[in-house]
């Protein structure tokens, strides 16, 4: 387990950066943490860290985005997921070994999550301050 401590959204995702430069191409990245702990920005640095660029938005609506970069980043918004059934009409279990999925919200499907995964629990210090812990990644 790995813990920082980032003290503003730009320091989020330059943490996210790096842990981007450790990653192969087929990881589940499950991210845990309130509304506005910082999982977008986590999710834009990673997508900058893959060469896939920074116009990263929450899919709250859309449920996935898709970003096209180093590898495809597939990035999830599980928030209004209560069932396998809900999960499975968002066409989640098609996207996996395919590219890399950042899965926001995970703790409404941590069930069906894969075993093999990298999570990245984020929470709220401060205004500005967020403890991140990065457990399943290798060292960054």
């Amino acid at each position: 387990m790995q813990k920082f401590i980032a003290e503003s959204p730009e320091k989020t995702e330059e943490l996210a950066e790096r842990l981007a430069k450790t990653l192969e191409g087929t990881e589940v990245i499950a991210m845990f943490g309130g509304l506005g702990a910082g999982k977008t920005a986590f999710t834009r640095g990673l997508a900058k860290g893959l060469e896939a660029g920074d116009d990263v938005s929450s899919p709250t609506f859309a449920l996935v985005h898709e970003y096209s970069g180093k590898y495809p980043v597939y990035h999830f918004d599980m928030y209004r997921i209560g069932s396998f059934d809900d999960l499975y009409s968002t066409g989640f279990f098609d996207y996996e070994g395919s590219g890399i999925m950042v899965i926001e919200w995970s703790e409404n499907i941590v069930d069906f999550l894969p075993e093999e995964r990298i999570e990245v629990h984020i929470d709220y210090l401060s205004e500005n301050e967020r403890e991140i812990t990065i457990e399943g990644a290798k060292e960054i």
